[in-house]
């Protein structure tokens, strides 16, 4: 059994318990030994306002529970003058809370789930997966360039993102722009494009600028047929992964794709599978199974045994198309940029 998780995504730390206890939350009448449920998140506007407001949800669910709120800065909230895939380093923006987590001196943390790395630290579960925000990736305009979209600017022109994800898939769609890396919070990044000549538009999360009351700022959505989006951090921040699910009648359709820096080598693949299945009684013997760690009692067990499968297979179909290699000349390109 395990304590919460990534909610959002949160992580708890995994501790023994008896085939009752609720996983989202550490036992106790009040929280834990009495005090208040510690929960850690980054210190950033945009992490402060995800976990406000999953600790609104918990308040709802547990009135009777006392909640503090720990903040604390990142590797990738304090190294800002260098691009993230250059940093050399995974779980850039979870691993400060992770060892917090590890210390007791948080009870669970809160995270974007496209902040976490693949593989969780041992004895950690992903124990609540909020509903999920628009996935996709936005595109914000310079002033001047307010009503355009990015078919319609100006050659060479110069677009702002810290991710290889959204370059390599944007340079194949448009490539008569220019990607350049920005780094710094989302008023940072905005501040740049509008305060200078540096960038046309930027790159930004649709989820993130509506957690900032921002979504006016949207110039425009990038659908899956320009830029497919984040799926965790599959090889960290170095590699040019990217997905887009689809549930449909009961039907789980996955595209998976991977891209050369440039966007001029990818391979691309969409699988289905059925997840529709009847949900188990509370005291069903698939109750404390966990999928790729996150402890999901709401979800049936076979559902989830079938998605992960689905994942797995789309993997393994790509990387016999080439995939691996796409993705070793990324990182060694990428390596010596």
């Amino acid at each position: 059994m395990a304590e919460p998780a990534a909610a959002a995504a949160g992580l708890g730390r995994a501790e023994p318990g008896g085939a009752g206890a609720d996983p989202l939350l550490p036992q106790g009448e009040n929280g834990v030994d009495g005090r208040a449920i510690r929960v850690g998140t980054r210190r950033s506007q945009l992490a402060r306002i995800q976990t406000d407001s999953v600790v609104m949800m918990l308040r709802e669910l547990y009135p009777d529970l006392c909640f503090e709120i720990v903040a604390m800065s990142t590797t990738g909230d304090k190294i800002l003058d260098t691009a993230l895939s250059k940093i050399g380093e995974k779980s850039l923006f979870t691993k400060e809370l992770e060892t917090a987590l590890e210390r007791n001196e948080v009870d669970l943390v809160v995270h974007s789930l496209k902040d976490l790395p693949t593989c969780l630290p041992p004895g950690f579960t992903i124990g609540a997966v909020c509903k999920r925000e628009n996935p996709l990736d936005a595109v914000v305009f310079h002033p001047k360039n307010c009503g355009k979209t990015l078919s319609l600017l100006p050659e060479k022109s110069v677009i702002g993102t810290s991710s290889l994800r959204r370059a390599a898939q944007l340079k194949k769609k448009f490539p008569h722009l220019e990607f350049r890396d920005i780094r710094g919070n989302l008023n940072t990044r905005l501040k740049k494009l509008d305060e200078k000549e540096d960038f046309s538009a930027i790159i930004l999360a649709a989820a993130g600028l509506k957690r900032m009351g921002w979504e006016n700022r949207i110039g425009q959505l990038l659908g899956p047929e320009d830029c497919l989006y984040a799926v965790g951090q599959e090889g960290g921040c170095s590699i040019p992964v990217a997905v887009n699910t689809l549930l449909k009648d009961g039907q789980l359709y996955l595209t998976g794709a991977v891209y050369s820096l440039d966007g001029s080598d990818s391979l691309k693949e969409t699988m289905q599978t059925s997840v529709s299945y009847p949900h188990q009684n509370e005291d069903g013997p698939n109750d404390d199974v966990q999928h790729v760690g996150i402890t999901a009692k709401n979800v049936p067990g076979q559902a989830q045994e079938a998605a992960e499968n689905l994942g797995v297979e789309l993997a393994s179909l790509l990387l016999s198309k080439g995939a691996k290699h796409i993705l070793s000349v990324a990182r060694q390109l990428n390596d010596t940029r």
